[in-house]
């Protein structure tokens, strides 16, 4: 960046960017000064909407640019309530009127002002540079994958039973199917959490959720997923502490915990064929899963909700997803003969 260009950006900061600006405001206001600066754009009438389109050609989603076009138009309005901008017009004015041969007297320099304020009033109105964030009722397949029974078994074979590594990645991958925990929960995991009971009922106890919340997660039909971690537990020489553990070559067992970005690279180890593609699996698709296929099975939404650790029930159905899809197939309501054809 140029000499130049760093020199006119300092001269609008000293105008428009507050004392005491947060990192975030600081570096949007920044941003948008670099882009007035660049686009030969001036800061006292400002084309918003020019702004707003350069952000989406940048590639920024239409909620950051929202998000972006509020800070300035905030900083704006507090500067209008002020003495700043105004005073700063005004020597604006002088200097256009100086620079066209006109008189340059209170009168006309005022005139000048109250013209800027009216287009920068006008500039600063939210339907002058609308962002419109598509919506998208039904998710695509490529950007989430929820795995049906089939491809989900398929996964839980791909590991194998036969090594320690085997084990723990059967068992892993068996834990996050079966309860629908987070990866930064599952790396949390101790052995004393995996069989607790409420009320009677066995399930796995999260102790340190998201937002440090705790919750318990009854294991149901899917309790056999303990026999695993057992046989994991028992191959490793486990007796407590975390559950699942670095494994180093030689298949030498740490007493460390494995990391989420091991868990991550666990279950992408395993690819499974989807419509005829071998797709890489991530933890949080198996956390999917298991809401797509247990609201399949019957499982009460709230119920639902509960157990993978949500708030809200709309985040819920987000998790669900286009599960509903095969409920929507059309169906075959007319008759054609397409033997003819």
């Amino acid at each position: 960046m140029g000499t130049a260009i760093l020199t006119q950006i300092d001269e609008l900061r000293a105008v428009f960017m507050p004392d005491l600006a947060t990192s975030v405001l600081r570096q949007r206001l920044n941003r948008f000064l670099l882009w007035v600066v660049t686009s030969g754009c001036s800061l006292y009438m400002p084309n918003l909407a020019d702004w707003r389109d350069d952000l989406l050609r940048e590639g920024l989603a239409p909620t950051s640019v929202r998000a972006y076009l509020a800070t300035v138009r905030s900083r704006y309005r507090e500067l209008l309530s002020g003495r700043i901008l105004r005073e700063r017009l005004y020597t604006v004015a002088g200097n256009q009127l100086r620079g066209i041969g006109a008189e340059d007297s209170p009168a006309n320099r005022y005139a000048l002002v109250s013209e800027a304020l009216t287009c920068l009033h006008n500039a600063l109105a939210p339907s002058a540079s609308r962002v419109t964030v598509p919506l998208q009722q039904d998710r695509v397949d490529t950007d989430h994958l929820r795995l049906s029974r089939e491809q989900a078994e398929t996964l839980l074979a791909m590991p194998g039973c036969t090594t320690v590594m085997g084990l723990r990645d059967t068992a892993l991958i068996a834990i996050l199917l079966c309860t629908g925990i987070r990866e930064g929960e599952v790396v949390n995991l101790e052995i004393a959490d995996l069989r607790q009971r409420v009320n009677g009922e066995l399930g796995l106890l999260v102790r340190k959720g998201k937002g440090s919340k705790t919750r318990f997660v009854p294991y149901g039909g899917l309790s056999w997923s303990l026999i695993v971690v057992d046989a994991w537990l028992k191959s490793a020489g486990i007796m407590d502490g975390v559950v699942f553990r670095a494994i180093l070559r030689g298949g030498h067992v740490q007493t460390t915990a494995i990391t989420t970005r091991t868990v991550q690279r666990i279950v992408a180890r395993y690819p499974v064929v989807i419509d005829g593609e071998r797709r890489r699996v991530k933890p949080h698709d198996c956390r999917r899963t298991y809401a797509a296929r247990q609201y399949a099975a019957g499982m009460d939404l709230n119920a639902l909700r509960q157990n993978l650790g949500h708030t809200e029930v709309k985040t819920t159905l987000g998790y669900i997803g286009d599960m509903a899809i095969e409920t929507r197939r059309g169906q075959a309501v007319y008759n054609f003969d397409i033997r003819g054809l």
